[in-house]
């Protein structure tokens, strides 16, 4: 994402118009505009100025990420009846094609069998629902496949 992006979309998220933007900061409306479509860039101090008002470090001012913010976001508010509603396995099906076909391949029935007793382990040891205990082996395969990358 290009800083004009990100300069627009860290204004949005906070819902300031620029006009607000540009009276806070001393400059004019038009001064931020030029900004957020590329035409110029602020300058350091200027930055600053607005990462204080638009409440995230400069750092993230530059490399704002609108993708993961409105991930994050989403995540936030999705509601576990319309999770129930989306099938997960096609939905990233489309990114990751295994999804998609390694029920005739693999004995599922036998790793399902398996997990399900590490699932009970986790959740007697521990007193953890079902959920949690899920959410808990899902982090602990997924940080042994970063190691395993590594």
């Amino acid at each position: 994402m290009n800083l004009g992006n990100s300069l627009f979309h860290a204004r949005k998220k906070r819902g300031l118009s620029q006009e607000e933007v540009a009276q806070k900061i001393g400059v004019s409306r038009q001064t931020i505009s030029k900004w957020e479509t590329n035409e110029t860039i602020p300058d350091i101090y200027q930055s600053k100025k607005m990462a204080k008002l638009y409440n995230v470090s400069l750092d993230e001012l530059i490399e704002f990420d609108v993708d993961l913010q409105e991930i994050e976001e989403m995540i936030e508010k999705s509601d576990d009846k319309i999770n129930e509603k989306v099938n997960w396995t096609n939905a990233w099906g489309k990114k990751y094609p295994i999804l998609l076909q390694y029920q005739s391949e693999v004995n599922t029935a036998n790793y399902a069998f398996r997990i399900t007793k590490m699932f009970d382990e986790i959740k007697d040891e521990y007193g953890y629902t079902k959920q949690d205990a899920m959410l808990v082996l899902k982090d602990i395969l997924y940080n042994a496949y970063k190691s395993w990358n590594k």
